[in-house]
């Protein structure tokens, strides 16, 4: 059999074994807001990574988990309005700089009021800056602003600055409208464009906006075929960007940039440094990129794998032998050491603690909610959460924690956090591994609902079979990629998707193969007559 058959017949195969897709009653489309990072990578996409672009504008909020689903509840405040019109000038006058300007325009501006040249730019910026042709209206201002400003300044490249600043603080570039248009024969209640859909693509698989190609093939109509969306999805996939977007996916799931303002006492740790934080977060980006793409493994062994990238921070931290000089290295962690998986790693261990000391609660609770997508419930306002000190009959925090959950007000709620949380007590605040605590030796068993677990290593092995785990991931990668928490409407929806994820191994090409060609990425939701709405949703960054 050649290997042409053989892919075709396993296509058969993981197609029977899935049911087909359900009717799925999907949200509303809202307006997402760009975050930091895609503003970024908008903005130099366009113009070259020599740009310089101002970030202090209006800060990203994080909701259901996900900064990515707070981008869709994200208005724009007053100061906010004028910091990304700031933002715009800063950007045009660099891009219009005599140094700059050869490389992004492809003609020489005259000034004059028909300018083909100017027109031609703000036709072409446009295109790639609204990720959409801009309409015949739109055009003909900004060229009368252009030629205007070039008029009074008696400067043409001067005076473009003001088309392009006009390009770059448009909400047609600061949000991405994606809501869809009516299926004109009623197969379902609104559907993406080509053109959104291009937008949908790249800012999943580049976290960026489309590119040229990709917008070509969407005026060609060929993002909402099977095949043309195949050809585009493989061709961003082999991009050297093409992992950008879904390691992205999985820093957001991980709060990963929350690691750049990671403290802790350096008195307490010795280790402690202003690079772990970064360090950590390579540590863990890299480690999925590898099991990911380069293995195409399953999901799950992210709980399990002993393979990781340490550069020679980590490697100190982990008390091994640096894989490289420079930069990272693969690394096989010690089968003895008692670190398996992400949840061994400094980015998990040192983010769910406190600035002095571990956080069995903010462990498990990380573990509950963002691994297992289940509900924490905050406590009550009068109940008194402190940790009791360390005393000579209680010198660990087990057995701190054992006097705390005495409190039956406190017991319902931690239970199902701390018996989790213990069980990573061999790790200190900041991922160091450790056999004591205050000289006593630590108690690192622990319950996942009914199974019991002696060590952190046991417990990785429960999670990765953990019956909710994979089903959050699934759930975890469709709030990243449409930016809206699910509903109870969309509930069989993701049952279906979580069946073919499985199917498919639990992969993530898999994954991002079913989503691609399933409603959740092509369709919308009935647009609210007075257009899209803001969310009462929690925002808080958690």
């Amino acid at each position: 059999m050649n290997r042409l058959s053989l892919v075709l017949g396993l296509s058969v195969f993981v197609a029977s074994c899935v049911p087909p897709e359900p009717p799925i009653e999907l949200e509303e489309p809202r307006l997402r807001r760009l975050t930091e990072q895609q503003y970024i990578n908008s903005v130099q996409d366009v113009f070259g990574t020599e740009i310089f672009v101002p970030t202090d504008n209006e800060p990203d909020t994080r909701s259901r988990g996900f900064l990515q689903v707070g981008a869709s509840s994200a208005a724009i405040s007053p100061r906010g309005v004028e910091r990304f019109e700031a933002a715009a000038f800063t950007l045009a006058e660099q891009v219009m700089s005599e140094e700059q300007r050869t490389s992004v325009l492809d003609c020489a501006l005259s000034g004059e009021p028909d300018d083909p040249c100017a027109a031609e730019e703000i036709a072409r910026l446009g295109r790639l800056l609204w990720r959409r042709p801009l309409t015949d209206t739109e055009q003909a201002s900004l060229e009368v602003i252009a030629s205007s400003s070039s008029a009074a300044l008696g400067d043409p490249n001067e005076g473009f600055q003001f088309a392009l600043a006009g390009l770059l603080q448009s909400p047609h570039f600061l949000y991405r409208v994606e809501l869809g248009t009516e299926d004109s024969q009623g197969r379902w209640t609104r559907a993406f464009t080509d053109y959104e859909l291009a937008s949908r693509l790249s800012y999943l698989l580049w976290n960026s906006g489309p590119d040229s190609e990709l917008l070509d093939a969407a005026e060609a109509g060929e993002l909402s075929t099977e095949e043309g969306l195949d050809a585009q999805t493989e061709r961003l996939l082999a991009a050297p960007r093409g992992r950008e977007g879904l390691v992205a996916w999985f820093s957001d799931m991980m709060h990963l940039a929350k690691l750049d303002d990671l403290y802790k006492d350096p008195n307490v740790y010795l280790h402690m440094s202003d690079t772990l934080g970064r360090s950590a977060a390579g540590e863990s980006e890299r480690f999925f990129e590898h099991l990911a793409f380069e293995q195409e493994a399953d999901l799950r062994d992210l709980m399990t794998s002993r393979t990781t990238f340490l550069n020679r921070e980590m490697a100190a931290l982990y008390e091994v032998r640096a894989p490289a000089r420079e930069g990272y290295g693969m690394a096989e962690l010690p089968a003895d050491g008692g670190r398996l998986g992400l949840l061994g790693q400094t980015s998990f261990l040192a983010l769910e603690a406190h600035p002095v000391s571990t956080s069995p609660t903010l462990r498990g609770k990380f573990v509950r909610e963002v691994l297992l997508c289940q509900t924490i419930s905050p406590p009550l306002a009068d109940i008194d959460t402190a940790i009791p000190p360390v005393t000579e009959e209680a010198p660990t925090l087990r057995a701190r924690v054992a006097q705390h959950l005495s409190d039956a007000g406190c017991a319902g709620c931690h239970e199902p956090m701390d018996n989790i949380g213990l069980g990573f007590e061999n790790f200190d605040g900041i991922g160091r591994y450790r056999t004591q605590e205050n000289g006593a030796p630590i108690d690192a068993s622990g319950l996942v609902d009914e199974d019991a677990f002696d060590d952190p290593t046991e417990l990785a092995s429960l999670l990765r079979v953990h019956d909710d785990f994979a089903a959050c991931l699934v759930k975890s990668f469709v709030r990243y990629a449409g930016g809206q928490g699910e509903e109870e409407a969309q509930l069989e929806g993701l049952d279906w998707l979580h069946s073919a994820f499985s199917a498919r191994q639990h992969s993530l090409k898999g994954l991002l193969d079913e989503y691609l060609h399933s409603a959740f990425f092509s369709q919308a939701g009935e647009l609210d007559p007075v257009g899209p709405q803001e969310t009462a949703e929690d925002t808080s960054d958690e």
